[in-house]
């Protein structure tokens, strides 16, 4: 991978772990100022995430529980239960484009993890403009895209989503409770995987799981995924294997 002049790379070392109290992690970041698809690809495939143009890793020195994880698009079958996901959803209109930023996205992401807040003890503080377009609406490129979710004409769900010719990465998605019964979230996912099997897509990124947690845990039930079995750097191979129970 070419570092330019105007990426840094820096880690951070004993910070408070976002999935477990009392529990430190070390997280390595790159600031990219502008990411080719080439670069961006052997990232995702080294267990990098994106958030606007930070690009990070884990590499806690006690801790192994942050899996990394992609769905195996070529074999993967829907369900049952997953059908009736798309069937409920048969009126839920998609709308695929660049990322955007609007009164009714901040709405919608605060009102979210308010709920989240409540029923999961997320820390929550309302976000600002400034905030969302450091974190979803910059660093977006051709690749970058934002799927909205519209009900009768209002705005349900965003999943901000890159997509590369082999892969997607699942950045991050949020909608609102008021409508699940619609299962907006596993709507989302199981979309991405039906346009991923539309222009041929091997994997879909989720980013990074963690067995039995209660925000982390869901990502196991897309099956069949594989899952990294070593945490290199960027110019060393990278070994990707089937989870088996």
């Amino acid at each position: 991978m070419q570092i330019l002049e105007s990426d840094i790379e820096f880690l951070e070392e004993n910070r408070d772990c976002s999935y477990f109290n009392n529990e430190l992690s070390d997280i390595r970041y790159r600031y990219v100022n502008k990411c080719t698809k080439e670069d961006y690809q052997n990232m995702l495939e080294h267990g990098w995430r994106r958030f606007g143009k930070m690009h990070f890793v884990p590499e806690c020195k006690t801790c192994k529980k942050c899996i990394s994880m992609r769905i195996d698009v070529n074999n993967y079958k829907f369900s049952r239960s997953e059908k009736r996901i798309f069937k409920k959803n048969i009126d839920t209109k998609l709308y695929i484009q660049a990322p955007s930023l609007t009164l009714d996205h901040l709405r919608l992401y605060d009102k979210y993890h308010n709920y989240m807040n409540i029923k999961k003890n997320w820390t929550y503080s309302p976000i600002d403009p400034a905030e969302y377009d450091r974190s979803y609406i910059q660093g977006k490129d051709e690749f970058t895209k934002e799927f909205l979710y519209v009900r009768n004409n209002k705005l349900i769900g965003v999943a901000l989503v890159d997509i590369l010719e082999k892969s997607i990465s699942s950045i991050y998605c949020f909608y609102d409770h008021d409508y699940q019964d619609l299962s907006i979230g596993k709507f989302s996912i199981l979309a991405q995987i039906k346009i991923a099997k539309e222009l041929n897509v091997p994997y879909i990124y989720l980013g990074y799981w963690i067995k039995d947690h209660n925000s982390m845990g869901y990502k196991e039930f897309y099956t069949p995924f594989e899952i990294l079995k070593n945490r290199v750097s960027l110019n060393e191979k990278v070994i990707w294997e089937e989870y088996k129970k």
